[in-house]
């Protein structure tokens, strides 16, 4: 019987997500980045664990309330053509411009690996919207 065998991603980045206050991490989510997926794992008794494939990635940006600014947090917004999670907010993480540079860096990858194009979605009637004007 031949064993199949499992490809296995390199883990890049781990964050957890972090109480504001004090930005102790005394929450039991975690976001991790991999080389071909984000990873959003949650729960500490019973887990819910979901992926977004990297090259589903179409926009993110990051915000920092004051709160934030002040305990050194921040948070990412993670908009992908993911059916069961099109938004992930990434809350309360400590590094999150390295976090959002890294994911960024391995979106652009795996989207030219997979020789991956998208397109801008166009009003109804062929215009811009707003833009072209």
């Amino acid at each position: 019987m031949a064993k199949r065998q499992i490809e296995q991603d390199v883990e890049l980045i781990k964050e957890r997500k972090r109480v504001l206050f004090f930005a102790l991490p005394l929450s039991f989510t975690t976001y991790t980045i991999t080389e071909k997926k984000l990873l959003y794992k949650t729960g500490f008794l019973s887990t819910n664990e979901d992926e977004i494939l990297l090259y589903r990635v179409q926009d993110m940006g990051v915000k920092r309330s004051l709160g934030q600014r002040i305990f050194g947090l921040g948070t990412i917004e993670v908009h992908s053509q993911d059916k069961t999670m099109p938004v992930l907010t990434i809350k309360n993480i400590k590094h999150v411009n390295e976090f959002r540079a890294i994911l960024s860096e391995n979106v652009e990858k795996e989207k030219t690996r997979r020789k991956f194009r998208s397109t801008e979605i166009l009003d109804g009637d062929g215009d811009f919207g707003d833009y072209g004007n």
